[in-house]
């Protein structure tokens, strides 16, 4: 079937969808806001007036006597509840994740595990009837009858069985009320078997990826591995290892978060934009904090985890970032670098000296565009991050860690078996509105096409026919981008995929010709994100197995539900960048 008979049928539904879901919507819907509280707050508030929070940790592991490191049981709980995002803002209504509703935080608590210690996790819901932000039910949605918010936890990165990966269909509300088709279980068993790294987790509800996180349902997750990190002497410490959690917000003058509620298109979707931009740059849950810091160096874990927003880092006084690693994984040595480009949902694990510099304090900036890469040029509020105010003294307990010459040798390149095509599209009106976006023209709720085998090595070159950058990322696999082919003849190509929706019959290797742009050296680890540029091609190896030691899946990864895959830029994924990633077992494949 072409893409536009595939656009037709798409149209079809969402009027129907629209007909069926109008009484939903209403039980699902948030209070309207009152006229007096719509205007919005961002250009009157003072920078650099909240200290940076620590957030709080928790371990996912306990000591036994003999100091062994041992499984443990947590209950992590889902709240609304008030927080207060920066001095002058009254205090917001946010979901947010935490043992119980008074501890809970925006961002929720760092869930620290160690590798091969299991992790136990029950995840509940606490949150009330009505969404506090307006949601589109004219996109594939987890719609309750009887009202509540459906949840479900993702822990992105992470190498674990399909029950516990937080299938986007295995949503439940309030006391398990309501449950999704794929729900099976309230506890989910993380193993931790994956090599040391950084990850996160947060709310993966069938159509309600963009609210809930907006909403605060996010938090960090750590894998550590003592006996090999151990030795590389890394800063370490609450006060010199910390999170740096960058999420952009809007507010109305009551405090709450603003989000649209007019759709781009309101004739197909009343309240769906293809992008979510925030006014206010926030850092740990407060809009551009500062932080004091002594001459010494420092270990920054930054992610984005904004909607839609592309981050372009650097230091105003020229301070450089000493990148150790990259989402899942160190690299094999450290790359020095001026800057940073984080997709949405990328992690960049970075030393920072700040002895190396004689002034008094830097900004954290950001240029990036938005949409990325040829949107609009970041303005004031977008292009303050936060503020370094630096000791003029010499730290009082000297500085004794180092910044090692080598880091972890993960194999780096592997032969593929398989190569796969994998195409993003997004459709517009004659106006060049967007109405919806998808992967090969298909929705989640078609049949799997990519069913890789368990222990294989894939190449996906993965076709960007968008204007926009858009963020991979893939339940399970780790992977790695290799390079970035743009496309010649767009205009050409497209037309012909736009009526046979298949790469190699439209030319794909003719066409895939153009300039080559490669990764950065500090993106060449393994990754649970890689970014896909605009009118071009790029290789991705993807691995089915651990990357460490080139080991089986010590679970099986080809039960029910399947894994997805999917842009990373939440109002994407939810209209209906998401695809289901089947693996199955070798005797059963069929390629």
């Amino acid at each position: 079937m072409g893409r536009t008979q595939l656009t037709m049928l798409r149209l079809i539904v969402v009027v129907l969808v629209l007909v069926f879901t109008s009484a939903c919507a209403k039980l699902f819907a948030p209070p309207p806001v009152a006229d007096a509280d719509l205007q919005r707050i961002a250009g009157t508030l003072e920078m650099f007036v909240d200290e940076l929070p620590h957030m709080p940790k928790i371990n996912g592991y306990t000591v036994g006597v003999d100091g062994t490191n041992n499984p443990k049981h947590l209950t992590i709980g889902m709240y609304q509840k008030k927080w207060k995002f920066h001095r002058d803002i009254p205090a917001s209504n946010v979901f947010v994740y935490g043992t119980c509703r008074d501890s809970a935080t925006f961002p929720g608590p760092t869930i620290e595990a160690i590798k091969d210690v299991t992790t136990y996790i029950t995840w509940l819901n606490h949150l009330p009837l009505t969404h506090i932000l307006p949601w589109d039910p004219t996109v594939p949605t987890a719609t309750p009858t009887i009202g509540g918010v459906p949840t479900v936890v993702h822990l992105h990165g992470g190498v674990h069985e399909p029950a516990s990966d937080g299938s986007a269909f295995a949503w439940f509300t309030n006391h398990f009320r309501e449950r999704g088709p794929f729900w099976s279980r309230s506890t989910y068993t993380y193993t931790n078997v994956q090599h040391a790294g950084n990850l996160w987790y947060h709310d993966h509800a069938l159509g309600l990826t963009r609210e809930n996180l907006l909403a605060g349902l996010l938090g960090m997750y750590v894998i550590r591995d003592p006996a090999l990190e151990a030795p590389l002497n890394l800063p370490s410490g609450v006060e010199f290892d910390r999170h740096l959690v960058i999420a952009d917000r809007s507010f109305y003058s009551d405090g709450s978060i603003f989000m649209n509620s007019t759709g781009n298109v309101p004739y197909i979707h009343p309240q769906w934009q293809p992008e979510y931009f925030g006014e206010v740059m926030t850092v740990n849950g407060k809009a551009w904090p500062f932080l004091a810091v002594q001459r010494r160096k420092y270990r920054f874990r930054l992610i984005n985890v904004s909607n839609a927003r592309y981050l372009h880092l650097n230091f105003s006084n020229g301070l450089t970032f000493t990148v150790i690693g990259s989402d899942t994984s160190y690299l094999p040595a450290p790359i020095v670098t001026p800057t940073l480009l984080l997709s949405p949902a990328e992690i960049f694990d970075v030393i920072v000296d700040f002895n190396t510099t004689t002034t008094s304090e830097t900004i954290l900036q950001n240029d990036a565009p938005y949409p990325y890469p040829t949107g609009t040029p970041a303005g004031p509020l977008h292009q303050t991050i936060m503020k370094f105010s630096i000791s003029t003294n010499q730290p009082i307990t000297p500085d004794t860690s180092t910044i090692p010459t080598t880091l972890i040798p993960y194999p780096t390149s592997l032969s593929p078996t398989l190569t796969r095509y994998i195409t993003m599209y997004e459709y517009l009106t004659p106006s060049n509105q967007s109405t919806h976006l998808s992967i090969n023209g298909l929705r989640l709720e078609d049949p799997a096409t990519e069913t890789p085998v368990t222990g294989s090595t894939e190449l996906w070159e993965v076709i960007n026919l968008t204007g926009d950058d858009h963020p991979l990322h893939l339940h399970l696999a780790m992977f790695q981008a290799t390079k970035t082919v743009a496309l010649v003849d767009p205009d050409v190509f497209v037309a012909c995929m736009n009526v046979s929706n298949d790469a190699v019959a439209c030319n794909i290797t003719g066409h895939a010709t153009g300039s080559v742009t490669k990764v950065p050296e500090h993106e060449k680890a393994w990754k649970n994100v890689v970014k896909i540029a605009p009118m071009s091609m790029t290789t991705v190896i993807v691995k089915f197995n651990l990357v460490e030691g080139d080991k089986p899946y010590p679970f099986d990864a080809t039960g029910k539900p399947d894994y997805v895959y999917h842009c990373h830029i939440l109002d994407h994924e939810d209209n209906a960048m998401i695809r289901p990633l089947k693996l199955v077992a070798p005797l059963l494949s069929a390629e």
